[in-house]
């Protein structure tokens, strides 16, 4: 019994595997797609959630970043654990535990996979932890069914064969003795009591399996090893009568769940290796050659040069035994697609020799000569019973085709069918038994019984009268091999008996050296036989005869024996190019090569290190886009995508042709998490101008493939079009369409599509007139019939390239293609029965507009940000796309500008003018949708159309377009949740309030407009336009403004208010006790966060810098401070002795300038210096502009003076009355040009407004109240009032008043100030209130 397994040893095998796994992102995806195929399909939501799941997983693995790693795994977990039972479940759910460090949890999950499936689980998933932590305690099973193996061998050796009982002679005979030939001389009775055992060995290898998972985990639980836990005792046979095993002289009852394992068996191929090697009696145990599934490598095919004699003998053998003992079953017949496989006999049609259908009918025993299993067959059914052939056993036969096994699968109920036949049974919707009519629970054909078909073969060697016979001799075999093979050689003329005898001799030396490829046991005589027959081939010039000889089982295998062992470049090159044309010639070449996965993956690993003529030999091997992708050769084809081809052999294809056909498999797959991926390393890589060159290749299918993989590449990397337009030849590609199927047509469309989305408008339309005037054909014509029967899906595309082609000329009256076009793109847009369709033609309208990025991303929606005001991200584009030749450039962007402008004009109008508007409809029913990708499209195609409109010619479209978009553009303005959206919805409706009836619809929406449009005006000058054309056309000074009152604070216990100013989201307040306070605005509600009292006497003003750093009050106390402003708070950094009291302190970057307690105006430099600027005014206003200050004086006059200069300007003079009452300014304002001085009312305006520029009055403001503060917006001039506490609100356009706040109490409005967006007044009242209204 095995010593005791402890919980390190197990924690330290899982935790290595699941750390391989994690760092092997291929080999991890095999594995999910293996355990995707062994799932059961009749819970759809289940596989989906685990899909997910995995999905997630691979996300966490590739992520760099540790809380978006966390996240995803927290929802990976959540979701497995609501399957934990799974198969699938169990194996995401080990790597998740062992990201997280979890390695006990990891464990136990990784024994569930061997609990689930035992024999998945060590033949495919972690057969390493198997051998690791299972096969020391399975041993003894191993031993029991070993000698059971040898008991039934034995007796037939000595029974059968004539041998001496004695086991010596007969491990002595069996180096000799094949098993095949041993299987021949079985009775019935025989050959069941050995399938029978080797069914019995899987099952109690699985039960072990399971029974050993219950072991480990009562190890894992037994952390602190506080009892000892021995191994159960191993189960060692299964007893059919009363389902109980043997253990050891005791017996444990179990039951066992009757399936079929697949018979991926070891044990007939490892009793041959015991029979091999027991005849060495130094032998000892640990030499003896394992007992579990082993992968096969080309190491040991190097270790066991005996066999080659085996593989001439019986190649089917050697492939029975092969596919056995590897741990992969992957045969592609069985698993390819039925669009794989036509398109895989379609690239079979490019290795017909050049008049290939004339040699067929020439040579009729050539065709009779393919040995495939289909025509072996069809001759066995056609022999009568009794006809001096043996008949086959029964069981040898398919009940279903009456035919001798090629690939017998058993069912779960025990009946053995071909798998053709029984696939094609499933696949009519039967779902039972064809003969015990039982519920067949999984639809998934289980592997090739390799029994069975060793059976078979044996039987057919025993009887070489019904098939073609392998002899025990192999120079019989070869002479076999030669005797059909010259039957088939033309017969010379008789006056030509030398040249006969030159044939014959050469023929006969031809025959040697394969038979020493075959039968050698020495590589190098081996080598030099492939040399010899290459040169055969070189000098006969009869390729055809030699093929016949070459294309047999025996000889291929030769040459796949070859590939394993020899190092010899010349050789291996040899080789591969007999396969190579072997293979392209008979199909049953390729067979051959690929019953045995081993094969394969030689080929490919060979390929992978440098014999480049592999790739032709893997391509006509045909593998399936998933295997191709789990080869991982990208990188190899690259290097032969790349390579000069003369350096290569001449071959039947080219390997650049085989290399390309390759790579655009696997760029056609499904698998979007690799093939992204793949597209950029061919981009990095710089092989575009390589396949650029394929473009003019002689084969068409090269060609095709071609524009596959520069399709994909210009969809995943957009700069790399530049390269392909600029070196690629339309032409070659233009004739390949009219032989290409309805798919690759597609392709084609899509990659001219693709191709003429470039950031040059000049560019675009190069290559426009390439692909319409090129080619032996009409494009346009074709496009047109292709349009006219192609998929839903396809249309859009196919539309929009027509269109662009028609477009090249100046839109005439009436276009046949662009009227099927765009009558297709409107069909498409309307059809909700097609989605994707949908989206696709809202799409292609979008990129019609014809401004493209450098990747080829279109800029319809940066150009129209642009024109509406927010051209951030346009200019961030044309940053990027920008060339370094600055000074050219200046001059190529405006033809390119012109271009784009000219292009943009012809395709809006005839879009738009398409049965008077058509396209508008379908553009209004398709913002209705509540896709949100269809939605946006047709809202950027609507909004760039709509904009055009402006410069299109008016023939009345205008109207359909109000009729059909109008009312959705307002809802959509007023519901947009961002600036782009509001400002996108507003360019569209700006192209309706230049027609009357357009904006008298819009002015019926006008409330709902204005805050939005209020909103936009700061960052939008289209926002201010509309706002004035709406202000011209309003009578209604009530409807258009309006304010509603937020908040109301009483601070009376600090004074008045004496000053008030706003910046960002905050508000700041002087009060006359020296208090300054700082509020923040949360919906109707100031929240007070910070109050400082440094000063010690009333602070008269506050101001803040352009740049927003600092904070200056000015108090009665004679100091200024300077604060800094937080977050949270203002903190005090300066304080300056202004040696007066500071009245309306004003601020520039270096001084201060404050109104005294006297006469004139002192300037204070923050370094201390001071002076006294217009000592002869009382001033009792003041404000700061560029360096200009503006003075509103007591004598009524207001005057500026240049900082700089120190020259004094009158813009009104003051008049000085002595008895008279003094009419002061006592608030002034600067605003867009303009000055607002506000003063009593005693000369019949109490504001009056001038220009800066030439200090004109242009107008004023007849209000009856004595102005006391003054704040101005954009639009609206707000007047604070000395008494009543009234502020007046006047417009600022029309001047006249349009309404009227009350603060609520009878006081003095001191200051006001607006937000940054000119929607919030803040007001200061005598009586130490503060409020807010808000304009709504």
């Amino acid at each position: 019994m095995a010593s005791p397994t402890t919980s390190a040893e197990i924690l330290r095998h899982t935790t290595v595997f699941t750390s391989e796994l994690l760092s092997q992102s291929n080999r991890r995806l095999r594995l999910l797609s293996v355990l995707r195929r062994k799932h059961p399909t009749s819970d759809q939501n289940v596989i989906r959630q685990l899909n997910i799941a995995a999905e997630t997983l691979e996300n966490a693995i590739s992520t760099s970043k540790s809380s978006n790693r966390l996240s995803s795994l927290r929802r990976a977990e959540k979701l497995l654990q609501s399957h934990p039972d799974t198969l699938f479940s169990s194996f995401l759910l080990s790597l998740l535990y062992a990201i997280l460090n979890r390695h006990i949890e990891a464990a136990h999950s990784l024994l569930n996979v061997f609990s689930s499936d035992p024999l998945l689980a060590r033949s495919e998933i972690a057969p390493i932890v198997y051998e690791e932590l299972f096969i020391i305690h399975l041993l003894p099973v191993l031993q029991s069914f070993k000698d059971q193996r040898s008991r039934i061998l034995s007796s037939l050796s000595s029974k059968n064969l004539g041998y001496d009982s004695d086991k010596k002679s007969i491990f002595e005979k069996s180096v000799v003795v094949a098993g095949t030939r041993l299987l021949s001389k079985m009775s019935g009775g025989q050959t069941s009591e050995l399938k029978e055992l080797e069914r019995d060995y899987e099952q109690v290898l699985d039960e072990n399996c399971r029974l050993l998972v219950g072991y480990f985990r009562e190890v894992l639980s037994n952390e602190n090893e506080s009892k000892l836990i021995r191994p159960p005792s191993p189960i060692l046979q299964k007893t059919v009568k009363c389902d109980e095993f043997k253990l050891d002289g005791q017996s444990k009852v179990e039951e066992i769940e009757l399936r079929n394992c697949g018979y991926n068996n070891p044990t007939w191929a490892e009793g041959e290796r015991s029979v091999e090697f027991s005849s060495s009696s130094s032998s000892t145990k640990s030499r003896s050659p394992p007992f579990h599934p082993q992968r096969v490598s080309p190491k040991i095919f190097r270790n066991h040069k005996s066999r080659r004699a085996l593989n001439a003998i019986s190649p089917n053998l050697n492939s029975g035994s092969e596919l056995e003992s590897s741990t992969e079953d992957n045969l592609s017949t069985s698993s390819e697609s039925e669009s794989e496989t036509q398109e895989k006999n379609r690239n079979m049609a490019l290795f017909e020799p050049r008049g290939s259908r004339i040699q067929k009918q020439k040579q009729p025993i050539y065709a009779e000569s393919s040995s495939s299993p289909e025509r072996v067959m069809a001759a066995e059914s056609d022999d009568p019973p009794g006809g001096g052939k043996c008949s086959p056993p029964k069981d040898f036969v398919c009940p279903i085709t009456s035919h001798i096994f090629d690939d017998p699968v058993t069912l779960e109920t025990g009946q053995t069918y071909e798998r053709k036949a029984i696939q094609e049974w499933i696949d009519r919707g039967n779902s039972t038994c064809p003969i015990t009519r039982q519920k067949l629970h999984s639809t998934q054909l289980p592997k090739t019984n390799y029994v069975l078909k060793r059976l078979i073969a044996s039987w057919r060697e025993q009887n070489p009268g019904y098939v073609s016979t392998h002899s025990d001799n192999p120079d019989a075999e070869t002479d076999l091999i030669f005797s059909s093979t010259l039957a088939l050689l033309p017969s010379t003329s008789p006056n030509s008996v030398i040249s006969q005898a030159t044939m014959d001799g050469t023929i006969s030396e031809l025959r040697h050296e394969i038979t020493k490829l075959c039968m050698s046991e020495i590589l190098r005589e081996s080598e030099k036989a492939v040399l010899r027959i290459e040169q055969f081939w070189q000098e006969m010039k009869m390729g055809f005869e030699i093929q016949t000889m070459l294309s047999k089982p025996a000889v291929i295998n030769g040459f796949v024996e070859i590939l394993f062992n020899s190092v010899d470049p010349r050789v291996l090159r040899a080789s591969v190019f007999f396969l190579c044309e072997l293979g392209s010639r008979d199909k049953t070449v390729i067979q051959t090569l690929t019953q045995v996965d081993s094969d394969v993956e030689c080929i490919v690993a060979l390929f992978k290190n440098g014999l480049l003529e592999a790739v032709l030999l893997i391509f006509l091997l045909r593998p399936s886009t998933i295997s191709l992708i789990e080869m991982d050769m990208v990188e190899s084809l690259l290097v032969v995508i790349k390579k000069k081809q003369d350096d290569f052999l001449e071959m039947c294809l080219k390997p650049k042709t085989a290399s390309i056909l390759l790579l655009r498999q696997i760029l056609a797959s499904s698998e979007e998490g690799i093939v992204p991926s793949i597209a950029r390393t061919v981009v990095s890589a710089k092989a575009i101008n390589n396949i650029i060159e394929s473009l003019e290749a002689e084969l068409a299918e090269e060609r095709i493939a071609a524009v596959g993989i520069l399709l994909r590449c210009m969809q995943e990397e957009g700069k790399c079009r530049h390269a392909i337009a600029d070196k690629a030849e339309l032409a070659p590609v233009l004739e390949s369409f009219m032989g290409a199927s309805d798919e690759e047509r597609f392709e084609m469309i899509n990659f001219f599509s693709e191709l003429v989305k470039l950031n040059r408008r000049t560019f675009n339309e190069q290559v426009l007139r390439i692909i319409k005037d090129e080619g032996a054909f009409s494009t346009m014509h074709t496009l047109l019939i292709y349009l006219q029967t192609a998929l839903h899906d396809q249309c859009p595309v196919v539309s929009g390239l027509l269109l662009q082609l028609d477009l090249l000329v100046e839109p005439r009256k009436m276009s046949i293609y662009r009227e099927e076009a765009i009558d297709t793109l409107i069909s498409c847009l309307r059809n909700s029965d097609f989605p994707a369709s949908q989206l696709a033609a809202a799409e292609t309208i979008v990129s019609l507009q014809g401004r493209f990025s450098s990747s080829g991303k279109s800029l319809t929606r940066a150009s129209l940000l642009k024109h509406a005001g927010l051209d951030k991200s346009y200019r961030t584009q044309m940053q990027v796309d920008q060339l370094s030749d600055t000074s050219k450039e200046s001059e190529e962007n405006l033809e390119e500008e012109q271009a784009a402008n000219e292009w943009e004009r012809k395709m809006a109008y005839v879009l738009v003018s398409h049965e008077f508007g058509l396209l508008f409809e379908a553009l209004a029913e398709g913002l209705k949708s509540r896709n949100q990708e269809l939605h946006s499209s047709c809202f950027l195609s609507a909004t760039w159309l709509i904009h055009m409109l402006n410069v299109l010619p008016d023939t009345g479209i205008r109207g359909a377009a109000r009729v059909c978009l109008l009312k959705c553009f307002i809802s959509m303005f007023k519901s947009a949740k961002n600036t782009e959206e509001k400002a996108l919805s507003m360019l569209a409706l700006s192209s309706f309030i230049h027609d009357p009836e357009g904006l008298n619809d819009l002015t019926s929406h006008m409330k709902d407009l204005l805050k939005g449009l209020r909103e936009l005006k700061k960052s939008c000058i289209l926002a201010v336009d509309m706002l004035k054309v709406f202000s011209d056309g309003n009578n209604s000074s009530i409807d258009w403004w309006n304010h509603k009152e937020l908040v109301q604070v009483d601070c009376s216990a600090h004074g008045e208010v004496l000053s008030v100013i706003c910046f960002r989201d905050k508000i700041f307040s002087g009060h006359s006790d020296g208090t300054i306070k700082v509020w923040t605005g949360r919906g109707s509600i100031l929240h007070l966060i910070h109050e400082s009292r440094e000063h010690t006497k009333a602070v008269t003003s506050l101001a803040i810098l352009e740049s927003g750093e600092r904070l200056y009050s000015g108090s009665l106390d004679r100091t200024a401070r300077t604060w800094s402003i937080g977050s949270e708070a203002i903190y005090c950094v300066e304080i300056h002795d202004m040696k007066d009291p500071v009245n309306n302190l004003v601020v520039a970057n270096s001084i201060a300038c404050f109104i005294p307690q006297g006469a004139g105006i002192k300037v204070h430099s923050w370094s201390g210096a001071s002076k006294l600027l217009n000592p002869n005014k009382y001033v009792k206003c003041l404000t700061l502009v560029h360096g200009k200050l503006y003075c509103g004086c007591h004598d009524n006059s207001v005057q500026e003076i240049d900082l700089a200069t120190g020259t004094l300007s009158s813009i009104q003079s003051g008049s000085r009355k002595l008895l008279g009452k003094a009419n002061p300014v006592y608030a002034l304002q600067i605003h867009d040009g303009m000055i607002y001085s506000g003063s009593s009312p005693l000369d019949g305006a109490a504001v009056k407004i001038w220009s800066a520029t030439n200090y004109n009055m242009v107008g004023s403001l007849a209000s009856t109240m004595e102005v006391r503060s003054l704040a101005v917006s954009s639009e609206l001039i707000y007047l604070g009032s000395k008494s009543g506490g009234t502020v007046e609100i006047w417009c600022g356009k029309k001047l006249t008043r349009v309404e009227t706040l009350q603060t609520g109490t009878n006081c003095k409005v001191q200051c006001m100030a607006l937000d940054g967006d000119e929607q919030v007044l803040v007001v200061g009242t005598s009586d130490g209130r503060i409020q807010a209204w808000e304009l709504s």
